[in-house]
């Protein structure tokens, strides 16, 4: 009788299966909940062989993360062809789609970089400025002039639109289109506003 014949995956193909469970895990907990232990007996591996391909459990949860958003800034970048309006609406659209569907695995990341890890608190702000540098360039292609503020603006914008994807009320009918519109709206208002001179109110 013969034996089940085990596939032996490569350093890299180990690594890459380690890192899918983690994602997957993430689907389910937090950072802080996420189990190396677990990891291990889900790859069907002892711990220590997870920690042969890893530094340290911070080395692997800086895998994940970095894994993690790597597909999502892929998943947000338009189609460099499109023309200014609909590749401002096809990165929102990307942004809002990828958070719906990936809801937990964003809240994890996101208060994972709040604070609970602050190991991969640079990868995340990264994502957020390869999104923001998305934003400033949706307004030059919109035909916008250079403005003084308009890093802080694209920041300050990513931090809104964070907010309003995580905690919209997803279970209403057309929550998608509404979610879009008001983060469309909110983009194009902004953008408006840094060209428009600062009148401070008289004391």
């Amino acid at each position: 009788m013969s034996g089940k014949r085990v596939t032996r995956l490569t350093p890299d193909q180990r690594r890459e299966q380690l890192v899918g469970i983690g994602l997957e895990m993430l689907a389910e907990c937090s950072l802080d909940e996420l189990s190396t232990d677990e990891v291990a007996r889900r790859a069907g591996i002892s711990r220590g062989l997870l920690f042969h391909y890893f530094d340290s459990k911070r080395d692997f949860y800086r895998a994940v993360v970095r894994a993690e958003c790597a597909r999502f800034t892929a998943a947000t970048e338009p189609d460099a062809t499109l023309e200014p309006v609909p590749w401002m609406r096809a990165f929102i659209a990307g942004f809002v789609d990828y958070v719906l569907e990936h809801r937990q695995v964003y809240l994890a990341l996101v208060r994972g970089a709040a604070g609970s890890h602050p190991a991969v608190t640079d990868i995340v702000g990264e994502t957020r400025e390869t999104l923001a540098r998305r934003m400033r360039d949706g307004r030059r292609r919109l035909g916008m002039p250079q403005a003084p503020r308009v890093e802080l603006a694209s920041r300050a914008w990513m931090a809104f639109a964070e907010e309003a994807v995580t905690n919209w009320p997803v279970e209403e009918a057309d929550a998608r289109e509404e979610l879009c519109a008001f983060l469309e709206s909110s983009f194009v208002s902004l953008l408006g506003l840094l060209d428009r001179p600062t009148v401070l109110a008289p004391h």
